[in-house]
């Protein structure tokens, strides 16, 4: 996030154009008319191709008007034909980063840094490059280098605010947020990362608010559509007609940005292997990843070629990254790079089918779709409605999370895979399904390892019922928000509304992996929050032997826990609605003979079924890009969009 500042002039320069001249340029500029300065900045280089304030305005004007390549190489000269100037050197840095060129821009930061040390804006840039490079104690030290100077910068207060959010200090990062909102009430980004704090804080409603209000202020803002949709589902109005109509205004937004899409390919018509990239910020300890890798080692070499485009920054690879690397053919990091290099990178790759794994999570790269580097493309995994983007043909799912009555949720084709629409790669780690928890403790303990921001004030309503219902229960619930002190004490109050006391909840912060899987061994039956349930957590949960009480949905994402269970043989443990869900949790907890068989039972039970079969999965994955590419290549798109087993 960057303002546009004014072009700043010199007084002494060789040939200097005239006084109105220059005030002419100034003034389009200061109007927000940066169409006029284009065209006079354009004018003034001409006649003073010597004099950097031209170059400046017009490299100025050209990224106001979203022009970020064109306005390159006037930034550059500009920079040149003064190079003791710090803003020519920051406004340099921000073109640079608009394009992807983060070492570049870093250096310009830096470079009007050491001509200017109080330079505050150029603090804030680099903390910009700071933040996207992954680098985010440098960052924040960045943007507080920027306060210290100019307290009253909305935009450096609202980037603090994100950086603190992203390490988990929820209440100080609202403080930067609401402060950069006071000081710059139309700050559409502002309003959308306050947005975020809110959602993790559980205040879905103040969230959609704030993200409703972002978008109003800058109706092109892809960002704030992603994060409102995305938001969303954490409600019932996700069930409506309104994520569909939101997701064709971002389509057609990144559509029009993208202009006229690749109607030719570099693909070989009929390939010996199908040549399938993966486009994905996420390819790390990340959900998404633990989902991909027992896949990715089953997948047949023979029949797919794999190509990954990472969309995240080299800072944030891991172990898990280290391990699936090999399994692609190629690898391609795209976070320096701009949709229109990474569009024309996978169309000269030869890729035949293009899967997205982001949706509109954080960090997506779904306006690459809208310039269809790939003949087919398709969604998957990563997210859980309708992209809105008009070049997405398909949208991966099961007979669990897609059924036919519920298609019209989607603008792309529904492909359902036979069983599971996810496979799940088993821990590694040296954990064994421990005895059965209540009958040390004396008392049954429920949990929830899910996100705070899926714990609306409907599911309490229900966990308080269920707490009432069963005498001495306690609930546990573990993420990261509740490391902080502030959302602590949130949640005990939510719960004391519902009449449960303090003593009756555990809360605690996040874990190392393997301490967070350990953990389970203090819970007796999972909990499962709705609309929105557990993926990752809910198969976590089961291989260490701890059954999950889910609720039915209403679409793809609400139907994730029935997917799951269904799978893993527990259709019984699928609520048909509120009053069901007491209900069961109450009955199962009262029969800990069964509790403790099942529990006991549970891992083997899971490791054989489709949620990690990873060999039978891959041949279902494999069978269906095929389909789709034959598909394609034989012109019969009306055909169901069903993968029958192989």
């Amino acid at each position: 996030m960057k303002s546009h500042p004014a072009p700043a002039r010199h007084a002494a320069a060789r040939h200097s154009p005239g006084e109105s001249q220059l005030a002419a340029v100034e003034g389009a500029f200061r109007r927000g008319d940066f169409a006029a300065t284009e065209r006079l900045a354009a004018a003034l280089v001409r006649s003073h191709p010597h004099h950097p304030f031209g170059w400046k305005a017009l490299a100025a004007a050209m990224h106001g008007l979203g022009k970020v390549a064109e306005s390159l190489a006037p930034a550059a000269k500009a920079a040149q034909l003064r190079p003791a100037d710090a803003n020519a050197h920051n406004n340099l840095g921000n073109i640079l980063r608009d394009l992807g060129r983060m070492e570049a821009s870093e250096a310009s930061c830096r470079r009007a840094l050491a001509l200017r040390p109080d330079f505050a804006e150029a603090h804030t840039n680099l903390g910009n490059v700071l933040r996207d490079t992954g680098r985010l104690e440098q960052a924040e030290a960045s943007y507080r280098r920027a306060l210290a100077i100019a307290p009253r910068d909305a935009f450096a207060h609202s980037n603090l605010g994100s950086v603190l959010r992203d390490t988990g200090r929820i209440a100080l990062a609202e403080e930067h947020l609401r402060h950069a909102l006071a000081l710059k009430p139309d700050f559409a980004d502002a309003h959308n990362n306050l947005a975020l704090v809110l959602q993790l804080r559980g205040l879905k409603h103040d969230a959609e608010a704030c993200y409703r209000r972002a978008i109003e202020l800058d109706p092109e803002h892809l960002a704030g559509y992603s994060s409102l949709l995305f938001s969303l589902n954490y409600s019932a109005c996700g069930a409506s007609d309104e994520p569909r109509a939101l997701a064709g205004r971002f389509g057609a937004v990144a559509s029009a940005r993208a202009g006229t899409p690749y109607r030719t390919w570099e693909t070989d018509e009929a390939p010996a292997r199908l040549r399938v990239g993966l486009v994905s910020g996420d390819l790390r300890s990340h959900p998404v990843g633990h989902f991909l890798e027992a896949v990715l080692r089953s997948v047949d070499p023979r029949r797919l070629e794999l190509l990954a485009y990472s969309a995240a920054p080299p800072t944030s690879d891991d172990a898990l990254t280290a391990r699936i690397r090999p399994r692609f053919d190629r690898w391609t990091p795209l976070h320096d790079q701009t949709d229109a290099q990474v569009a024309e990178r996978i169309r000269r790759d030869g890729v035949h089918v293009l899967l997205d794994l982001s949706g509109h999570t954080k960090g997506n790269r779904l306006p690459v779709f809208a310039r269809r580097p790939a003949p087919v493309q398709a969604t998957w995994l990563g997210y859980f409605a309708t992209t809105g983007m008009a070049q997405m043909d398909y949208v991966i799912g099961d007979p669990h999370v897609t059924p036919a009555h519920e298609e019209h949720h989607f603008g792309e084709r529904v492909w359902r895979l036979p069983e599971s629409y996810l496979c799940f790669t088993p821990p590694d780690v040296a954990l064994d399904v421990s005895e059965l928890p209540a009958r040390a403790a004396g008392h049954v303990t429920f949990g929830s390892f899910n996100n705070l921001a899926k714990l609306g004030v409907d599911v309490v309503a229900v966990w308080a019922a269920i707490l009432h219902r069963v005498p001495r229960s306690r609930l546990f619930l573990k993420c990261k928000q509740l490391g902080d002190d502030a959302v602590r004490r949130q949640t005990l109050a939510l719960f004391a509304e519902g009449g449960i006391a303090p003593e009756r909840l555990v809360l605690e912060g996040p874990s190392p992996r393997e301490a967070l899987l350990a953990a389970y061994r203090r819970v007796d039956i999972a909990l499962d929050p709705f609309p929105y349930p557990g993926g990752t957590t809910s198969v976590e949960a089961l291989w260490m032997g701890v059954p999950v009480l889910t609720r039915r949905g209403d679409r793809f994402l609400s139907h994730v826990g029935e997917s799951i269970a269904c799978n893993a043989g527990l259709a019984d443990w699928i609520a048909a609605d509120d009053v069901e869900y007491v209900a069961k949790a109450t009955a199962f907890s009262g029969n800990l003979e069964a509790l403790a068989s099942l529990r006991c039972g549970l891992r083997a039970r899971t490791l054989a079924s489709p949620l990690f079969d990873a060999t039978r999965f891959a041949r279902h994955l494999e069978h269906a890009l095929w389909s789709m590419w034959q598909r394609r290549r034989d012109n019969h798109p009306q055909e169901p969009a069903t993968s029958p087993l192989p």
